[in-house]
């Protein structure tokens, strides 16, 4: 007799994460309620207490993903970032429901030079990366056995990304200058969904924060270059430039590479290599622009 189907909650379902997260879980048979924030208000406690009844498993995909916006709105930031996150954990732990929650490399200071593990010292320089720090934090006092998982430089078919913006503007501009001093790890949201999934549905796994992106590292300007060449365009036509080049309302980590050693000590799944992810990303479609 096959298990019955595990039914999961996906906060922030119809963002570019929660669609693969929630259309893999359905492809697996489970039930999935994958609602938007219009559907879902994570800062809503009674609306997340119903929602979170029902279910075995949440998957909290929900975010305020707006680096820049943030440091202009911070209540707005922390009220989807840290608030949300802990009226989930608290619901989730009244109701015997496991919880993986995602948050962000840029919870680092970015001043490493080697991958940074889970437990190194944070120390965000942005709101952004404050408020996913104080997410994770609220999640963890509320259920100790809930898993934080930390990815970076996430894109995927779903949403406005890095990799869809290059690819239009590839056909709009003869060069273009990115930048090529912060490195980081570009992670597709295909690969990072099942990697959410697997953790999901391990029980012999204790709570607390795990690192999982695709693997190995580029610059803003190296990813560019391969996304150019993905859609057989020259990269030397994508040049560099520094991060004083292009100044921004936040500031980004200069190296917030996350090391994939406890997840992989763990027993999960390693996700491939960011470059061989892209491959196969692009060629599923959905992330170029539709020919005019």
């Amino acid at each position: 007799m096959s298990p019955a189907p595990t039914r999961l909650l996906v906060p922030g379902g119809h963002g570019q994460l929660g669609t693969d997260v929630a259309e893999q879980a359905r492809s697996a048979g489970h039930e999935v309620t994958a609602p938007g924030s219009r559907e879902l208000d994570i800062t809503d406690a009674a609306a997340v207490d119903a929602a979170v009844a029902g279910v075995d498993v949440v998957v909290n995909c929900a975010a305020h993903t707006a680096v820049d916006a943030a440091e202009s709105e911070p209540d707005a930031a922390a009220a989807v970032n840290e608030t949300g996150p802990g009226l989930l954990a608290r619901a989730c732990a009244r109701h015997g429901v496991r919880l993986v929650h995602v948050s962000t490399d840029y919870v680092f200071p970015g001043d490493a030079e080697t991958p940074y593990e889970p437990g190194d010292p944070t120390g965000p320089r942005s709101v952004y990366g404050r408020t996913k720090l104080a997410g994770e934090q609220a999640v963890l006092a509320a259920l100790p056995g809930a898993h934080v998982v930390r990815t970076a430089w996430v894109y995927g078919a779903a949403g406005a990304n890095f990799v869809r913006t290059m690819a239009r503007l590839e056909g709009e501009r003869e060069t273009l200058t990115v930048v090529d001093d912060q490195h980081g790890s570009p992670t597709w949201t295909g690969d990072l969904a099942a990697g959410l999934l697997e953790l999901a549905a391990r029980t012999d796994l204790p709570g607390g924060v795990l690192h999982a992106t695709n693997g190995g590292s580029t610059t803003w300007c190296g990813f560019a270059r391969a996304v150019f060449a993905e859609i057989d365009a020259d990269p030397a036509r994508v040049q560099p430039c520094t991060t004083a080049d292009f100044p921004r309302p936040a500031p980004r980590p200069a190296y917030s590479v996350l090391s994939g050693t406890a997840w992989a000590a763990a027993g999960l799944t390693p996700l491939r290599p960011w470059r061989d992810a892209l491959h196969r990303a692009v060629s599923l479609g959905g992330l170029l622009p539709t020919p005019s």
